[in-house]
């Protein structure tokens, strides 16, 4: 799939986080939870303001999105990673995790680190992460897996 990865606006926030809902409710491990608990599901406006939210954007519809944070010791943290669920395996996921790793290595990381369901963690061990163990998270116990930059 072509189209545009760029910085996301402040703007664009709600829709942001009105994507994040519908490509988290699709996976049934953890719906209940993020129906009992709407605060899960948000994107600081504050990353968006330090540029740490990039878009991936088709004929101006923002199609996913990916959240990069420094996470020190030669890491940088994927912290969000989103597409919407209709437009899931076209590559626009590939296309945001290639982007955040570039964007991970110009700011000096060595390593992509990223927590993941078991869902995607399939995804992500197609991208090149490779499982490094199990991480507690809010809804129960996570993969955490590592990108070599």
């Amino acid at each position: 799939m072509t189209g545009d990865v760029r910085w996301a606006r402040e703007d664009e926030v709600p829709a942001l986080e009105d994507l994040m809902r519908e490509a988290s409710l699709i996976w049934p491990d953890h719906r209940d939870d993020l129906l009992a608990h709407p605060d899960a599901i948000e994107v600081p406006v504050d990353g968006v303001r330090n540029r740490r939210v990039r878009v991936h954007e088709q004929d101006g519809e923002v199609t996913g999105f990916a959240t990069v944070l420094p996470a020190g010791d030669g890491e940088a943290e994927l912290d969000a990673l989103f597409v919407r669920p209709a437009l899931m395996r076209r590559g626009i996921g590939a296309r945001l995790v290639a982007d955040a790793a570039r964007r991970a290595r110009d700011e000096g990381a060595g390593r992509l680190a990223v927590t993941a369901n078991a869902d995607a963690a399939v995804f992500y061990g197609r991208c090149g992460f490779r499982a490094i163990g199990e991480t507690p998270t809010r809804f129960g116990p996570a993969t955490r897996m590592l990108l070599d930059l």
